[in-house]
């Protein structure tokens, strides 16, 4: 179980029911589940343990996405409070990650692909949210120099700009990383489609393969069954001839006895 790709650029990913199966895979027939080994069943629990993890990692992204919003719109102490907690979070996240990339990378070869596809993704996202939280960080610090400035009257005007100039940049940047992720995204997916084909053209000359040779062994069994009858015909040709042979024979025998006793009476 898996966030579909626009929870994931959106962040408000909450694995509702409309959610929960972006991208699963399709259910197993029972002779499908009947036919995983013990590695099978370990390579499914190791995908379960990634998407536990995978799901947390979502609900505290979107969590901390909203406490960035929060927190621009604070000042004084408060804001402070508010950066230590998406600090603290952002830990989280990262320790979250790393156990992701421990489990993605056990995984089967195609299967690893794209979760460390995604692992690139979540990355980025969390670049990104280090990056904003550097921004609140040091527009917090330059708050005490902002209010002097305010005080005097001299900057009121150059610093609306400039900020809105940050955003904008900011903004912008997001955007181009965000269609970044999903040329990447597009390409590990078409990737995955020709690796899929392949197997399935594998699959059916295998098939094919293994008809060949049952109708192979077909027409073994029917040969072998036809020699076997042309054995026995022999056989029994052989030993009716042995019988003739020795009927001659003895008729013979008896002729040459006849003929020796009329000439010697």
């Amino acid at each position: 179980m898996t966030c579909c790709h626009d929870c994931i650029k959106t962040r408000n990913c909450r694995f509702s029911e409309q959610h929960r199966y972006c991208n699963d895979p399709p259910p197993l027939s029972p002779p499908a589940r009947q036919s995983l080994t013990a590695f099978d069943h370990l390579r499914v629990k190791m995908s379960e343990v990634f998407d536990g993890y995978e799901r947390q990692y979502c609900e505290l992204s979107a969590n901390l996405s909203k406490k960035c919003t929060a927190a621009g719109t604070l000042d004084g102490e408060r804001k402070k409070q508010k950066v230590s907690e998406i600090k603290t979070g952002i830990d989280e996240a990262e320790s979250l990650i790393r156990k992701m990339d421990l489990e993605a990378r056990a995984l089967q070869p195609n299967v690893k692909v794209v979760l460390l596809a995604k692992l690139r993704e979540y990355k980025s996202d969390l670049n990104n949210l280090k990056t904003e939280v550097k921004r609140l960080v040091s527009g917090n610090l330059n708050a005490s120099a902002r209010d002097e400035l305010l005080e005097s009257g001299m900057a009121n005007t150059l610093t609306a700009s400039a900020d809105q100039r940050s955003r904008l940049m900011f903004s912008t940047e997001r955007l181009n990383k965000t269609s970044d992720r999903i040329k990447d995204g597009r390409r590990t997916m078409l990737e995955t489609e020709e690796l899929g084909v392949s197997i399935l053209q594998d699959l059916h000359s295998q098939r094919q393969s293994l008809l060949h040779a049952h109708n192979t062994l077909d027409g073994v069994d029917d040969n072998v069954g036809k020699s076997k009858k042309i054995l026995t015909n022999m056989a029994r040709r052989m030993s009716k001839n042995k019988w003739i042979i020795g009927s001659i024979i003895a008729v013979l025998v008896i002729a040459i006895l006849l003929i020796l006793y009329f000439k010697l009476t």
